[in-house]
């Protein structure tokens, strides 16, 4: 029987009787080890405040001496929660008595979270007004921020508890803090919705400052649909410059016509804003004339006179154009919603069997993205794994008909290559990045995802290759020489031939028309010299991995042997490419005869016979291989 687990599983449910009974008669210091021991990453204090179980958390401390401040991880709205102190997860559940057993079991008021988050941000966040008083009463520091600098203040704002905001505010808490990202409370409200808490936030001094995008509240309330926010805004011409209104009506419209759907409002915005710039108080303030054309866009203009407006609502195509050259123009290809609403309107473009324009914003907002963002941004992956399901969608779909009636048509080799390329270039400026940080702080989840997507391209390339010698053979093949040239590992150290023969190379698509492993991609890897020979953080050569591969196939076993790979190396554990295969008749079917040579039968003989220090130093590496 699993101890720890009936303790964890009686605290979680509430099963008070069932853990006396269980640990009653047993030593303190069994008791203690049982009361402190995680099941799923959490201990069962940490469960019984998270569900609120009084009575079980009371005896967990009081008679089994439970540890108040020895976090865990729970899992709150489905998000989970790292380093969480019981405390914080009565705060954040809404479970005022079992806060206050805490605190006078001497619980830390300001114990965080490993996002430096405190048990009185969490009750903020779910506006538990009665804990947030309680906890401000006994010490809780009001302006600790988490890790993105948000205070309670700003998370009271944001999700739209004017209660709990209305106290923070009477205890002199900062209006005009800064998150990271520059932020502050009244952006939060802005982006929320909350025009009753923003108003407060003014009366209490908050100033329309710009965040590190350059973004007021009014624009923030703009660009998310909140017409009453923005509408109250305008509505203050002291605090707001003309211009600075005109761009708020103008992407209010922007944001109308992609995320409302709602031409006809969208139209009654723009023309607003097109008023307050011909007819508004002071001189003419014209639109820029002279903005470069993007093919993308279908090379729309911005319209700049009033009359057009109202040709737009016959062609709601060049509409939406014009929504993405505004947002653009306004926000700045820095802003995550202008590659945002670009990568939908695509995706709008795609379901409605127009890929090709698809095909032509998506890589617009991907080289927007790989210009701006750090490498390996989330919002990066996202647009190329997004490129590798169409892809794979149109292979596996090619010729048939779609919901719409249009035939998906052929991918077009060259623009497969395209953001091949881009992808390359991601994990090249990815690894680039990782290996200027310490090894202890490198995460190579990111890496390794950019890296396995980049890998699902190339499978994608190599299942019709040119003829050799072309063109397009060589730009292929050069693309594939600068994937493995780069060097890049993902998880557990493995390197793009070892992560096509491994699980961590599955991608989870909606279309897994390219499977791993990939006949066509390992020839194409070897061909540019790939090394058969590197080793995983397991000492996993890519044949040991091939070994383990479904469906087995015994051609890619082959081609690594044929490219110098050894039937009798070795990984960690001891175990040859003969050991992991679990039909060992698999083991004749490649003729290991062929493939064992006179140095690999002496390295064992080596190995076997002689001390490590007595072989030469230059053969070690290889005997140890044996």
């Amino acid at each position: 029987m699993d101890f720890k687990s009936v303790v964890y599983n009686a605290a979680r449910d509430g099963k008070l009787k069932r853990l006396k009974v269980f640990l009653d008669h047993r030593a303190k210091d069994e008791v203690g080890q049982l009361v402190g021991a995680k099941t799923h990453g959490a201990t069962p204090l940490v469960m019984a405040c998270r569900n609120g179980h009084y009575d079980v958390a009371e005896y967990l401390i009081e008679k089994c001496g439970a540890d108040v401040e020895q976090p865990g991880s729970v899992v709150f709205d489905g998000e989970t929660i790292e380093g969480a102190p019981p405390l914080w997860c009565a705060a954040a559940a809404g479970h005022l008595a079992l806060v206050k057993l805490l605190v006078k079991r001497g619980a830390k008021v300001n114990s965080i979270t490993k996002t430096n988050s405190t048990p009185l941000r969490a009750a903020c966040f779910d506006g538990h007004y009665d804990i947030v008083k309680f906890l401000v009463q006994h010490g809780a520091d009001i302006e600790m921020a988490n890790r993105h600098g948000h205070t309670c203040l700003m998370i009271a704002c944001y999700r739209g508890h004017i209660k709990i905001a209305k106290f923070l505010l009477a205890l002199k808490a900062d209006a005009n803090r800064k998150s990271v990202k520059g932020n502050t409370a009244l952006h939060d409200c802005a982006e929320s919705g909350s025009l009753e808490i923003l108003k407060v936030l003014v009366e209490h001094g908050a100033q329309m400052d710009v965040d590190s995008y350059g973004m007021t509240p009014l624009l923030a309330a703009a660009v998310t649909g909140h017409t009453h926010i923005v509408e109250y805004l305008i509505g203050m011409p002291h605090l707001f410059s003309r211009k600075e209104r005109i761009d708020a009506l103008e992407l209010l419209g922007a944001t109308y016509v992609d995320k409302k759907r709602d031409m006809i409002g969208a139209l009654q915005f723009w023309k607003r804003a097109m008023n307050e710039r011909y007819r508004g108080d002071g001189p003419v303030i014209s639109k820029p004339k002279f903005s470069p054309l993007v093919a993308a866009y279908d090379f729309a203009r911005e319209i700049c006179e009033p009359e057009a407006l109202d040709e737009l609502l016959a062609d709601p195509d060049e509409m939406r154009m014009q929504a993405l050259v505004i947002r653009e123009r306004i926000l700045g290809p820095a802003h995550p919603d202008t590659s945002y609403y670009i990568r939908y309107r695509g995706a709008v473009y795609a379901d409605a069997g127009k890929f090709r324009r698809c095909i032509e914003l998506w890589n617009y907002a991907l080289d927007m993205q790989q210009n701006m963002l750090e490498p390996l941004n989330p919002m990066t992956q996202s647009s190329l794994f997004s490129f590798t399901e169409l892809f794979s969608f149109m292979v596996g779909e090619e010729g048939r008909q779609t919901t719409r009636g249009r035939r998906v048509p052929p991918v077009q080799r060259e623009e497969l290559l395209r953001v091949f390329e881009k992808a390359v270039m991601e994990v090249k400026r990815g690894k680039q990045m990782l290996d200027k940080m310490p090894v202890c702080e490198r995460d190579l989840t990111y890496l390794n995802r950019v890296l396995v997507i980049t890998l699902h391209l190339a499978c994608l390339l190599t299942r019709e290759t040119a003829e050799e010698g072309s063109d397009e053979y060589i730009a292929l093949h050069k693309q594939i020489y600068e994937l493995v040239r780069i060097k890049a590992k993902g998880k557990q150290g493995r390197d793009a031939l070892q992560l096509i023969h491994s699980e961590d190379g599955t991608l989870v698509s909606r279309y897994p028309t390219c499977k791993f492993p990939s006949p066509h991609l390992t020839k194409a890897l070897l061909r540019v010299g790939a090394d058969v020979t590197a080793r995983d953080n397991d000492g996993n050569t890519a044949l040991h991995l091939a070994a383990l591969s479904r469906p087995w196939r015994p051609d890619l076993a082959i081609a690594l042997l044929d490219a110098g790979a050894h039937l009798d190396a070795v990984n960690k554990d001891g175990r040859t490419f003969q050991m992991l295969l679990c039909d060992k008749r698999r083991y004749d079917s490649i003729y290991p005869v062929k493939y064992t040579t006179l140095a690999c039968l002496a390295a064992r003989v080596v190995r076997k016979t002689q001390r490590k220090e007595k072989v030469p130093a230059h053969l070690r590496a290889f005997v140890e291989t044996h």
